[in-house]
């Protein structure tokens, strides 16, 4: 099995990810991904890492930040690729509907209105919201990926 990483992340970021895949026998790539952090190969599903809320927040919310993203939704839109966005948070931050419950320790931004771009991004895109544990990280992505062929075999 081999797991595309996009040459734009950090190399040395996501060592729990490489642990992961060297332990189960995946390989890593890295190259330029139009999308996203990680893909199979030749596929139609893209996982777009997020360290915590407070990143997914400046990702939404900054202007300049928000720019970068909203370019890399419509590029997913315009190739057919499910977007997920695998939000590392971790603790008491397990699902979408944590969210509204979060408030920033470092700035104005709080759960209610991160959950409201969030879901309109989900409607309005197909983006797809998860959340793992860092020490799940890379479990879950190959989790993730693998729904598509999945969903090919039904």
């Amino acid at each position: 099995m081999v797991l595309l990483e996009d040459t734009r992340n950090k190399d040395g970021k996501h060592e729990n990810v490489r642990r992961y895949c060297l332990k189960h026998g995946i390989e890593i790539v890295r190259q330029k991904l139009n999308v996203g952090d990680y893909m199979f190969p030749d596929g139609h599903i893209s996982i777009d890492t997020k360290e915590h809320l407070e990143e997914l927040g400046r990702n939404l919310m900054n202007r300049s930040d928000a720019s970068r993203f909203w370019r890399e939704v419509r590029r997913a839109r315009e190739d057919s690729i499910l977007l997920v966005v695998l939000c590392e948070h971790g603790g008491n931050v397990k699902s979408i509907n944590d969210v509204p419950k979060w408030k920033s320790k470092y700035s104005q931004l709080h759960g209610r209105r991160l959950i409201d771009e969030m879901i309109r991004l989900e409607m309005s895109y197909g983006i797809r919201w998860e959340f793992c544990d860092k020490r799940s990280t890379g479990k879950r992505i190959i989790e993730i990926l693998q729904e598509e062929g999945d969903s090919d075999d039904t």
